[in-house]
């Protein structure tokens, strides 16, 4: 039940059983996040990754393709990813990236979209979870490992309410 949690203590691991078992983790999100964003269609999620890009990521390299992916189920192991391609064309190196984000953060709050979205254009300057990767993420979005923290709560709360 506790799956999003594996890496953290005893104590966050009783509070949030405390809230499942006390029926208050759904209302404890909504209450904390009342609104869904907007961004459902690729074309919209597109545009606001590259707003988020262009405002903190100014020369990094272009990303090809933003979507929503229904291929992404897995979400123990990834909520979004990140795809750099590089291969030779003409004499010429010709790389692309693409932001694939799973199907199920169409209707989530934006403060988790915006999470996931950070998460994966840190990886245009860093590749590994490391120690610049997690800074980076908090230097964009201040409030990073909060709203992960609260995105293990909404994938706890989906998963025991049988909505995947």
């Amino acid at each position: 039940m506790l799956k999003y949690f594996n890496g953290y203590n005893e104590t966050v691991k009783t509070q949030v059983q405390e809230l499942i078992h006390s029926g208050k983790l759904g209302s404890h999100l909504e209450k904390k996040y009342p609104y869904n964003h907007t961004y459902t269609t690729d074309k919209s999620l597109y545009d606001y990754v590259i707003n988020l890009k262009n405002t903190h990521f100014r020369h990094s390299p272009p990303i090809t393709k933003v979507h929503y992916d229904t291929k992404i189920h897995d979400l123990h192991s990834a909520l979004g990813t990140h795809t750099f391609v590089s291969r030779v064309q003409g004499g010429k190196l010709k790389s692309k990236n693409e932001i694939r984000i799973s199907h199920l953060f169409k209707k989530v709050p934006e403060p988790f979209l915006r999470m996931i979205v950070v998460h994966e254009l840190a990886h245009l300057k860093e590749k590994e979870h490391n120690k610049a990767f997690y800074s980076l993420c908090s230097h964009i979005e201040p409030d990073y490992h909060q709203l992960e923290f609260d995105v293990r709560l909404h994938l706890t709360y989906i998963s025991i309410s049988n909505i995947i």
